[in-house]
């Protein structure tokens, strides 16, 4: 099997497995529905473990351009090879996106909710606030793949490995997931993204492209970071990469607590103002 099969399909097995578990539970009458966040959790960290195990043999399964990116940013993958591996992780996401819909098919029309439709695809954030939803996707990011390279500095018993990223992924979505869905993959949101644009859904509602930008540039912000980060403090290879990346991360994280702070004060002098 060659790379690009072989990412396009570990992507394409993370999408059906995740997107599939988000449509069980927010579509209405599935036999799912309702079940909730740690349903949803759980189902994407079973949905990267099996995508791991299918092409893990073949490319590693980075099955994710935020890990690609980032592994080559601290010298552990080829920047030749980049293109070919998020080229094809974003054509297996849309690929999976497609089979999902297809798997649903009674359920669109029976679910009014627009937002819902959406939500089986791509991510949106509890709270729109665009600096706090990057961060939120840095952070999630970060740990991912700081957390993939903990992972590789350890020996597991053959096989194991692929159900210990899984478990970094339910813990990250347990944890940090709730602000904003946790993206922490560009293909795995835009790929089902565009698929939700050209599907013919029923009352499926906008894409929202608006969005959209956060899930692709703070994962790959975060990927990169945690990459280099981890070379970093743990092996002593601090890069310009590094330092530079340091300071936007400072820049963006006090630039989002700036503006939520800001907001706080405003909403504060608005409810003074009515009561005076």
């Amino acid at each position: 099997m060659s790379e690009f099969v072989a990412e396009l399909i570990g992507t394409m097995i993370l999408v059906i497995l995740g997107c599939g578990v988000v449509g069980g539970v927010v579509l209405k009458d599935t036999k799912a529905e309702g079940a909730g966040w740690v349903v949803i959790t759980i189902g994407w960290g079973l949905a990267v473990t099996m995508g791991v195990y299918a092409v893990g043999s073949f490319t590693g399964a980075h099955i994710n351009p935020a890990v690609t990116l980032g592994f080559a940013a601290a010298g552990e993958f080829p920047w030749a090879k980049v293109p070919l591996y998020i080229s094809a992780q974003l054509i297996g996401g849309i690929i999976g996106a497609v089979i999902v819909f297809f798997n649903y098919l009674p359920h669109w029309k029976k679910t009014k909710d627009q937002g819902a439709k959406l939500g089986v695809f791509a991510t949106d954030p509890a709270v729109r606030s665009p600096f706090s939803n990057l961060v939120s996707e840095i952070v999630g990011t970060f740990v991912l793949v700081m957390g993939l390279m903990f992972i590789g500095a350890n020996d597991f018993t053959e096989g194991l490995n692929p159900l210990i990223v899984g478990a970094l992924i339910v813990a990250i979505g347990m944890s940090l997931g709730g602000a904003t869905g946790y993206a922490i993959n560009p293909a795995r949101d835009l790929g089902p993204r565009i698929a939700h644009a050209l599907l013919p859904i029923p009352g499926k509602g906008g894409s929202d492209w608006g969005y959209a930008w956060i899930p692709i540039v703070g994962p790959v912000l975060g990927g990169i970071y945690g990459a280099v980060f981890y070379r970093a403090l743990f092996l002593g290879e601090f890069t310009v990469v590094f330092w530079i990346l340091s300071v936007v991360m400072a820049v963006i994280l006090i630039g989002a607590a700036r503006s939520e702070l800001k907001k706080g004060e405003t909403m504060a002098d608005k409810i003074e103002e009515k009561v005076v």
